[in-house]
């Protein structure tokens, strides 16, 4: 299947379906001499990982990492690491009574279009199970960031209608500290008890998450087409469930005026700063020293346990019966995966900036 890779220097392909023996990933362009820490690709599975609190998919899999290739002694040897995860826990057979049925918000009639059949065990290729690959390599991601001091932080900033405002106390040590994932004690209590009511109701909810990162070099990103904004906008809007992407000021810029946009440039010591940072670390397209931050905005999950009304492959009117292990908000679990994405993004980045001037 075309689009399965993602990069240019820091490349990955990942492969396998929600239903299939498992799922995996080959990253190529890992530079060799990297330590490779098995726990914090560990650690960033289970972070992701289905059935770890009762907000989430009851689905139980171990999502232990298999390193096949490219790794030796504890390091990287240069050559293509190929990182499997086995798939555990998956029952096709709550899926039997949809193989000829399409669901609402789901891919199946665009993949049926597309290829001329489907994999309608858990949604095959279209699951947010696929996503494992990407937390796995994005655990390796990291750690070259790690070489040059670059840090990523995401969390959840919103659900449903309950967000974070600029007033509220955030502590990114709080982040683990509860199932939603909010830096804010009595935030993360509210959204907690919003989910818990719409999962009762056999409905699902969306959310927003926020990532930062910080000590990104200036100079990153490859305009015109490879802008690092541009490259971090198709990394978060491949993730499943996605409907924006925003960084800096995002769409609260068409409000204001120039004079308030503006980031004011002054000397710190031996580098530039700004004094504000609407523009999110990035200008023309390249990093300039300051906190890279943005938001991705996750709609709600499309599975319902509830009865809705749709179409099966005849066109004919059908009742699909709500069933399944499914979360009612997805954004707790997919933090992970948008530290992942960014991460590989800004790992590819370092590596091609360091090949652009001599």
């Amino acid at each position: 299947m075309a689009g399965s890779s993602f990069g240019t220097l820091f490349r990955i392909a990942t492969y396998g379906e929600s239903h299939g023996k498992g799922i995996g990933v080959v990253i190529d362009g890992c530079p060799a001499g990297l330590n490779i820490d098995e726990d914090l690709i560990a650690s960033d599975l289970k972070r992701r990982r289905p059935g770890q609190s009762a907000i989430t998919t009851q689905r139980k899999e171990e999502d232990v990492p298999q390193i096949i290739s490219g790794v030796f002694e504890g390091k990287s040897t240069g050559t293509p690491i190929h990182i499997f995860i086995a798939n555990k826990d998956h029952r096709s057979k709550d899926y039997s009574q949809i193989r000829d049925t399409f669901r609402p918000s789901h891919a199946d009639n665009t993949y049926t279009a597309k290829y001329g059949l489907r994999d309608y065990r858990g949604g095959g290729r279209a699951s947010a199970r696929e996503t494992v690959a990407r937390v796995a390599a994005g655990a390796i991601a990291k750690m070259l960031l790690q070489r040059f001091g670059v840090s990523v932080h995401a969390y959840v900033s919103q659900v449903g209608p309950i967000r974070l405002k600029s007033e509220d106390e955030i502590t990114l040590d709080l982040v683990e500290s509860n199932p939603i994932r909010c830096p804010n004690e009595s935030k993360a209590r509210a959204m907690e008890d919003l989910i818990r009511s719409v999962k009762k109701q056999g409905d699902t909810v969306g959310g927003v998450i926020t990532c930062q990162i910080d000590n990104c070099p200036v100079g990153l990103g490859e305009p015109v087409f490879d802008k690092l904004h541009a490259d971090l906008g198709k990394a978060m809007l491949s993730i499943n469930a996605v409907k924006g992407f925003e960084y800096g000021s995002g769409f609260s810029a068409a409000e204001m005026r120039g004079s308030q946009h503006n980031d004011i440039m002054v000397q710190c010591e031996d580098k530039i700063t700004t004094l504000t940072n609407n523009n999110g670390g990035i200008q023309g397209g390249i990093s300039n020293g300051m906190p890279i931050h943005f938001r991705i905005a996750f709609k709600p999950v499309a599975t319902l346990l509830r009865d809705q009304s749709t179409i099966d492959k005849d066109g004919r009117e059908v009742m699909l019966k709500g069933k399944g292990r499914h979360d009612p908000c997805v954004v707790p679990r997919a933090v992970p995966i948008v530290e992942a994405m960014a991460a590989l993004v800004i790992a590819d980045h370092l590596l091609r900036q360091r090949v652009s001037k001599i």
